[in-house]
């Protein structure tokens, strides 16, 4: 690794369509700002195994979700493995890196997260609701989700161990709040449930951070960006929705320039440091 210079392989998928949101326009963003103090190079998820031996480490950004290209992502985490790579985030994450389990895992823990269930028998845990979200265990950016009355629960698939179910939540708003490392950055939510994607800022109190915190410090990454997505449930706490950390979406275009600016330099930080790790 040169001294001065660290290389970075910035993995993103900059034609990816997403609904509401511009990945392409964030990384542009924001790999201008990195490479005032990196050598930096962009690629495709998929090119990201062939080329990541040239690199000092990988950032993995807004790749996509991984079920579009599942065979390379495994084949760059396989080759990352056997090479030593250091891949940003690193690639123990507990969160959606993982898949969902742990919303199973936190739901049994009793942590506050919408309650989850994967099998038949456990269905009766589920607090009542007018209709119950069917999701893929693997799946991401509301692919293959689909609501359905409580009545065609016991008939779904539970014997592949392929889909979660949880209730259908009358929340009042969602909100995230995005993390570098363990540092808090700033939080933004969507005043119309309606308009999950018209996000603005959001002033935490204490306890929203304490709540935030907690599920960072659970997932144990020392390294690297986190979002921890939250809706405001009817009594008034906070229930988890998804702990997105392996390529969190940031919104960096809803703040403000000097915002954007501080998060680019808590992100360089945060690199220098993961390369000295």
């Amino acid at each position: 690794m040169s001294a001065d210079r660290p290389r970075l392989l910035y993995v993103t998928d900059l034609a990816y369509p997403a609904r509401g949101r511009r990945y392409c326009d964030e990384d542009i963003d924001l790999t201008a700002r990195l490479r005032a103090s990196f050598d930096l190079a962009l690629c495709h998820p998929g090119d990201a195994a062939a080329l990541m031996d040239a690199f000092d480490a990988v950032v993995v950004r807004n790749s996509g979700p991984v079920l579009h290209h599942r065979e390379a992502h495994d084949r760059f985490r396989e080759r990352a493995a056997a090479l030593g790579t250091r891949v940003y985030n690193p690639l123990h994450g507990r969160g959606d890196m993982a898949g969902k389990q742990y919303l199973l895992d936190l739901t049994a823990a009793g942590h506050p997260v919408i309650p989850t269930a994967d099998r038949a028998e456990d269905l009766g845990r589920l607090p009542a609701a007018d209709a119950y979200a069917v999701k893929p265990k693997a799946g991401a950016d509301s692919i293959g989700l689909r609501f359905v009355p409580y009545g065609e629960l016991a008939g779904l698939p539970y014997e592949d161990g392929e889909i979660l179910v949880q209730p259908r939540i009358d929340f009042r708003y969602e909100v995230s709040f995005y993390f570098v490392d363990d540092r808090f950055q700033y939080a933004l939510y969507a005043p119309d449930p309606a308009r999950r994607w018209e996000l603005v800022p959001y002033e935490p109190t204490a306890g929203d951070l304490d709540f935030a915190r907690g599920f960072v410090a659970w997932n144990t990454l020392r390294h690297g960006v986190q979002r921890v997505d939250a809706c405001r449930a009817p009594d008034g706490g906070l229930l988890l929705v998804e702990l997105e950390d392996l390529n969190p979406y940031l919104s960096l275009d809803r703040l403000d320039e000097p915002g954007r600016a501080r998060f680019a330099g808590e992100l360089t930080r945060s690199l220098h440091d993961f390369l000295k790790a």
